[in-house]
Parts: C-alpha cells; sequence; structure tokens
C-alpha cells in the first residue's frame, strides 16, 4: 500500500509540474500579446529608417529571419507602394524617400513600442466614418489602442452632428478604441488630454503655435485646425469604451475649404507655408496621445489640466455656452477635477459645463 501511495503521490506532483508549466506558457502568451506586432514590411522599413546609409539584405535576413529572397520580394512590394528603396552591392538596401501616403506597416515602424495607443494600426483608403469603423471594433471586444485611419471619409463627423470635410490624402481622419477605468462623468478628462498630445506634437512638429478653445478644438489663429470627437459607451457607473474620434487638418491649399469655412479654418500647410509630412505628424501624435493616456490612467490628471490651461484660450475669457436651447454667459475660470469647464455667471453663479458650444466673446 505504501508503494502505491508513494507512486500516486509522483504522479499527482508530475500532474502539477505539468499545470504549472502551462499556467507559465499561457502568461508568456498574454505578455507576447501585448506587445506590438509588426509585420516583416512594418520591421524592414524600421531596419532601413535606421540605417540610412544602407543595411545589407544578408543582415535583414539574419534580423528578420527569412531568407534573402524573401528580403527581396518584401522590398519589391514595398517599391510597388511608392517607397523609393535603392540598392548597391557596397551599401546594400537604402530607403530613399518615402509616398505620401499612409500605410498601417510605415506607421507601425515609424511609431515603434507604445504603452497602449498604436498597437494595432489600419488605414482605409475610404469608408465613411472612422468612429463607425471603431465602434464595431468595439462591439466585437478588440483591446483598446487599436487606431484606424482613413485617406477620406464619406460621412465624417464633429460634434453636435456636424459635417466634418475629409478630402483624400490631405489631412489625418482616424478614431482610437480605449477601454479606461473611469466613471462616465470623468469622460472630459479624455478630451482633455487629447487637446493636450495634439498640441504638443503639432508644435513640435511644425513649430506653429496652437491654443486650445474648450473642449474639443485646436486653432492657429483664431481659425480651427483640429476638432475632436469623443463618444462613449458606459454603464451607470463605469465606461465600456471611449471611441476617440480626430481630425487634422494638414495639406489643403485655401481654396480646398468651402468658402463659408475659409474664414474659420484653416490647415497646417497654409500656416506653415510648406507641405507637411502626414505620416511623421500622424507617429508623434500617437505617441504624445499615448503619453497623455498613460498620465490619465495613472490618475495625473491635475498635471494634464495645468498643462491644457496654459494653452487654452478659453479660461480667462468671457465666453457664451450654447446648450440646446440654453444659453449661458460668464467668465470661463478653469476646469474642475472631471474636466469639465467651471463658467462663473453673469449673475455670479458657478455653472459646471460639461458639453455644448462654446463662443469666444469679443
Amino acid at each position: 500500500m505504501d508503494w502505491i501511495f508513494k507512486n500516486d503521490f509522483i504522479v499527482l506532483v508530475l500532474i502539477l509540474v505539468l499545470v504549472l508549466e502551462s499556467q507559465f506558457d499561457y502568461e508568456d502568451d498574454d505578455e507576447d500579446d501585448d506587445e506590438m506586432q509588426m509585420t516583416t514590411d512594418a520591421k524592414i522599413l524600421s531596419a532601413l529608417r535606421a540605417n540610412p546609409d544602407g543595411v545589407s539584405g544578408a543582415q535583414l535576413a539574419e534580423q528578420l529571419g527569412i531568407s534573402r529572397a524573401a528580403v527581396w520580394a518584401r522590398i519589391d512590394e514595398l517599391r510597388k507602394l511608392d517607397y523609393d528603396i535603392a540598392a548597391s552591392p557596397h551599401f546594400g538596401y537604402r530607403l530613399v524617400s518615402s509616398p505620401d501616403a499612409l500605410h498601417a506597416d510605415d506607421l507601425l515602424a515609424r511609431l515603434g513600442k507604445t504603452k497602449v495607443i498604436g498597437r494595432d494600426i489600419q488605414v482605409f483608403e475610404r469608408t465613411t466614418s472612422t468612429n463607425d469603423v471603431i465602434e464595431k471594433l468595439a462591439r466585437d471586444g478588440v483591446r483598446e489602442g487599436v487606431v484606424v485611419f482613413a485617406e477620406s471619409q464619406t460621412k465624417g463627423r464633429g460634434r453636435l452632428g456636424r459635417a466634418w470635410l475629409s478630402p483624400p490624402r490631405k489631412g489625418l481622419w482616424f478614431s482610437i478604441l480605449l477601454r479606461p477605468e473611469l466613471r462616465p462623468q470623468e469622460m472630459t478628462q479624455m478630451t482633455i488630454a487629447s487637446a493636450t498630445a495634439l498640441r504638443r506634437a503639432i508644435e513640435a512638429e511644425t513649430g506653429l503655435k496652437l491654443e486650445i478653445k474648450w473642449p474639443n478644438d485646436l486653432l492657429i489663429g483664431g481659425k480651427k485646425v483640429v476638432g475632436i470627437l469623443t463618444e462613449m459607451s458606459a454603464e451607470l457607473d463605469r465606461v465600456r469604451h471611449i471611441i476617440l474620434g480626430i481630425g487634422v487638418d494638414v495639406n489643403q491649399d485655401a481654396t480646398e475649404f468651402p468658402p463659408e469655412l475659409r474664414k474659420l479654418a484653416t490647415s497646417l500647410k497654409i500656416e506653415a507655408g510648406e507641405t507637411i509630412s502626414r505620416a511623421e505628424l500622424a507617429t508623434a501624435i500617437l505617441r504624445e496621445l499615448d503619453f497623455d493616456y498613460a498620465r490619465i490612467c495613472s490618475g495625473k490628471f491635475s498635471a494634464v489640466a495645468d498643462e491644457w490651461e496654459s494653452g487654452c484660450a478659453t479660461i480667462g475669457k468671457n465666453v457664451t455656452v450654447h446648450i440646446g436651447d440654453r444659453k449661458i454667459r460668464g467668465g470661463a475660470e478653469s476646469l474642475d477635477d472631471d474636466g469639465a469647464l467651471l463658467i462663473r455667471t453673469e449673475h455670479g453663479h458657478l455653472e459646471r459645463i460639461i458639453g455644448g458650444d462654446v463662443t469666444l466673446e469679443k
């Protein structure tokens, strides 16, 4: 009986070891899933950008774990997408120029590793609205961080149901799926964080000076250049998901805006006097959004709010807020802890504004 008991014990120990090993393997797989998944083309573009003087086919093959013939085949496919890649027996492959187009592989290669935003990037040549695409992905249970770009939108929209013009290959029209652990009343924090991130990225890439207009516009010289549309699915006490929709007018000429918008809107190209690389700008924006999203998720909204207020054209000004049929006039004083705008009315009351159409009084 002792022998039987000892053997049963050994069998139980072996089973326990196997279970633990499988559990560790599963956890490792989860960690791998959290890593940004780069395609072969993205890795090639990343290597070419990291080696501007050239990298050999042999080095690429070893780095990617594929044959030199496979490297050549992928290079050939990238050339068909208008990537100018020179080849030399002495210097190997060298990236000469990239097309003025958004490609998921190229954006992933430029972006590198992020915490959440940009772990997956999808690009559509044309869609109704990138927010609609993200909404479907959210319902399908896709993890947060996926970004959807469109070269053009047929039904792009802004706040309050307004149409957003999205001409082909002229701007950045994209949406991001987020699943923050926030209460519904804290959602404005995401719009505030997005505005600060966009302002930092665009100013760094273009040298232009931008101002933030509460809650969702970025202006240059009083003209709108960026719009943010935040949509939410929530329960009573928690957010299920947030869709962050962003439109940036990048390379439009003045004549490409409708006459009624030319005094209200502008583009980065108009203001900078030169064409802006949309791919470079897109990845700079995603990095800054990822940084500020991490700040929000770690409870550092106060730091984000301080930065927002320093670049805001609304704080300290007299404003009129239209909320449906209601009109509120007063002085914009500050943000509260949830990101709502605090307005001191003409009668001395402090109004907490979480949405509406804000007009700066002259």
